[in-house]
């Protein structure tokens, strides 16, 4: 049983043998068949490359001469185009040497014709000189011939027939100025009655009223006996105290306070109306009242201070400062008020400055405070300049405000845009007509000198002061003064003015040249 089971099995393994065998057998000769198919691809697939690269060798000999055809045809063009220029650059040139061959010939055929005409000249300029020769030698004969039969020299003759004109026109010279002095004098006098009567009328009463006195009415003439008090108490102690002038006469109900001081008047004035109406008039009662309107005026001006400084838009300002701003309300100049005066110059010098780039702020602030100092002058010594610049000085303002204070008087020059322009508003608000008032005879001779000034020049004719002292016109003679003379006029009499004359703003100086021709059609 088992020999069966071992022939059995070796009959199965040499049978798997065999199969094995043949299936290699027949995967071998497959995998041959699939190598020369593929050896048979191969060959086609290098034939067909070999072929591309023939190809496209041929297309790149092709592209080649294309370009070389195309390169040799462009430098041909550039060649011919070159040749061309060359030729048209030639002809230009020709055409130049011709035409500077003719210029050539042009000058030296004038230089030529100059030439003759210098010899010309030359020998009709000695021509010339020989017939002056002559006459002069000929004149001086008959100069002989007259003085020997005149029996004088030339000198002498001229001296007696310019005496003789003299003499002549002496008599019709003085009886013309006679003439224009009686006129000058008429009409000056009616000129002078008539700007007097206009003064007395419109300006002395209220200068002096505005300037100088308050007036308190009162209910009845028993109080003025009350305000005198016992032995002149009560007045005495209210001229001390208040600091002003109280001057009682006949004049009804009425009593005057005198005093240059607006701010003491001011005061002295409130006191006085309130000690009227209180009734209690006596040295003590004058002094509470007197000490309780000083405080109601301090605050007042605190007030004022602050409103104009909002208005404005300035801020962070001492109070102290503020103070004296509401005090420039009893300050004037030349009849100008401070204050107004100082406003006028916030604005002025804000728009100056916004308009030339500067801080309008700061120029406002510059402006309203560079008359502080005029709000102390009555009460400290030195000038409003100082007294202004110290104080600002103390509150820590700014050094812009300061120069402004001093440059607008010209004790330093602007250094910024803000001060020059608050420079420039003062000049702008003092000089303005009507701004300020000035004494008539100081107006007067101020428009004097400076007509004096003009009409001392030589070649002037005639010279006015026109509106109001700030333009002179002067009336030049077109036979002594030219055009260019008439400028260099103008400059020195400006320059005279400048150094003689004390006025407000600018003088303008007009130099007229005057030709009257006149002839007459008969």
């Amino acid at each position: 049983m088992i020999t069966e089971l071992f022939q059995f099995g070796g009959g199965a393994v040499v049978g798997s043998l065999v199969a094995y065998i043949a299936t290699k057998k027949i995967h071998s000769a497959k995998a041959d068949i699939f190598i020369e198919q593929s050896k048979a691809k191969a060959k086609v697939i290098e034939h067909e490359a070999e072929k591309l690269l023939h190809d496209a060798k041929l297309k790149e000999k092709e592209y080649e001469l294309d370009a070389k055809n195309k390169y040799v045809s462009q430098v041909e063009q550039l060649r011919l185009e070159h040749e061309k220029k060359s030729e048209e650059l030639q002809k230009k040139d020709e055409d130049l040497n011709n035409i500077f061959k003719d210029e050539l010939k042009n000058i030296t055929n004038e230089k030529a014709e100059l030439k003759t005409k210098k010899e010309l000249l030359a020998q009709q300029e000695s021509e010339i000189e020989s017939i002056q020769n002559d006459l002069k030698m000929k004149m001086q004969e008959a100069d002989m011939l007259v003085e020997r039969s005149a029996g004088m020299t030339k000198k002498e003759a001229e001296e007696i027939v310019l005496k003789r004109v003299e003499e002549e026109s002496r008599a019709e010279i003085a009886h013309i100025v006679r003439k224009y002095e009686q006129e000058a004098k008429s009409q000056a006098k009616k000129n002078a009655n008539y700007i007097l009567a206009q003064a007395t009328s419109r300006f002395a009463g209220d200068f002096a009223s505005e300037r100088l006195m308050n007036t308190v009415n009162l209910p009845s003439d028993e109080l003025k006996g009350r305000i005198i008090g016992k032995e002149g108490r009560n007045i005495k102690a209210l001229e001390t105290l208040l600091g002003v002038d109280i001057i009682i006469d006949d004049t009804p109900n009425v009593i005057i306070l005198s005093s240059f001081n607006l701010y003491r008047r001011a005061i002295a004035t409130r006191v006085v109306e309130e000690l009227v109406e209180d009734g209690r008039i006596q040295p003590a009662r004058i002094e509470d009242i007197f000490n309780k309107v000083s405080q109601e005026f301090d605050h007042k001006l605190l007030e004022e201070g602050e409103n104009i400084l909002f208005d404005l838009g300035v801020s962070d300002v001492h109070p102290e400062i503020v103070k004296l701003i509401g005090r420039l309300k009893f300050r004037a100049s030349y009849g100008q008020n401070a204050l107004g005066h100082s406003l006028e110059v916030a604005h002025l010098a804000g728009i100056i400055a916004a308009e030339c780039g500067g801080d309008e702020t700061l120029a406002k602030r510059a402006g309203i405070l560079h008359d502080i100092g005029k709000a102390l002058t009555h009460d400290f010594a030195g000038s409003h300049v100082d007294l202004g610049a110290e104080v600002c000085n103390r509150y820590k303002e700014d050094v812009v405000v300061i120069n402004a204070i001093y440059a607008h008087h010209g004790h330093e020059e602007a250094n910024s845009i803000e001060s020059a322009a608050v420079c420039a508003a003062d000049t702008l608000s003092a000089a303005r007509p009507g701004a300020r008032r000035e004494v008539l005879e100081a107006f007067l001779k101020r428009v004097q000198g400076i007509e004096e000034i003009a009409t001392s020049k030589h070649g002037v004719k005639q010279a006015y002061a026109i509106n109001a002292g700030r333009e002179v016109r002067v009336i030049a003679s077109a036979e002594l003064i030219n055009d260019d003379e008439s400028v260099l006029l103008a400059k020195e009499i400006a320059k005279e003015i400048e150094g003689k004359v004390q006025y407000p703003g600018d003088i303008k100086v007009n130099v007229i040249r005057e030709l009257r021709a006149v002839n007459y059609a008969r």
